[in-house]
């Protein structure tokens, strides 16, 4: 399966409370739900269609517990096209302090995480989809598992809040391999990992 990452950050690269006030109040974030606004029907038919090719989902635990009390406790998940792939799809949680999840068909991996990532790699399928889970994300950046990296990069700026990428972290060089904008200016970027990043000098060109 190719392990692919969907993310919605802010203009600072805020990834923190997008769904609502009180999604996420870690840290003394008060400026939850600032995604919603921008949220409209192309953003939502492009999110549709990236759950729909979904094999399996990984998470790290913060993520799975929102996803498990929203999606996870709808009535009638196969009403919704994203509860509806979240219900029927296997689930696996990075972590090492959940021991008893209680959404059905998930999985805790323990131990090495790595190993067993990559294991779910080599299986035949479509995607093995990480959605949020900004922790979770920067270590399988860090540790060259992420074939492919989708941001939802909204037009706002939050100020606060935990970041996709931290100050300091490993570097990566990606190719871009799509970009749109939906009508209310969220940019959806596509890109693959291709290893680190070139550097140079920068050079006087004659007559400027």
């Amino acid at each position: 399966m190719k392990l692919t990452t969907t993310t919605w950050i802010s203009l600072d690269g805020v990834m923190q409370g997008l769904g609502g006030p009180d999604e996420d109040r870690g840290g003394g974030f008060e400026r939850g739900g600032w995604a919603m606004p921008l949220f409209d029907n192309e953003a939502a038919t492009f999110l549709h269609r990236v759950y729909g090719r979904a094999d399996a989902f990984l998470f790290g635990r913060r993520t799975y517990e929102i996803f498990a009390g929203y999606w996870g406790a709808m009535a009638d998940p196969g009403a919704h096209p994203i509860a509806a792939a979240l219900n029927t799809k296997p689930k696996y949680v990075a972590s090492t302090t959940l021991t008893d999840p209680a959404w059905s068909d998930t999985t805790v991996l323990t131990g090495d995480v790595a190993a067993a990532i990559g294991g779910l790699k080599a299986e035949e399928g479509g995607e093995l989809q990480v959605h949020g889970s900004g922790g979770l994300v920067r270590w399988l950046l860090g540790n060259q598992l992420v074939d492919e990296l989708t941001l939802l990069v909204c037009p706002v700026v939050i100020g606060q809040g935990t970041r996709l990428f931290p100050g300091t972290g490993p570097d990566a060089a990606l190719d871009l391999l799509e970009t749109r904008s939906t009508p209310k200016g969220v940019t959806i970027q596509v890109y693959r990992p291709t290893g680190r990043p070139q550097y140079g000098t920068a050079t006087p060109t004659p007559g400027t």
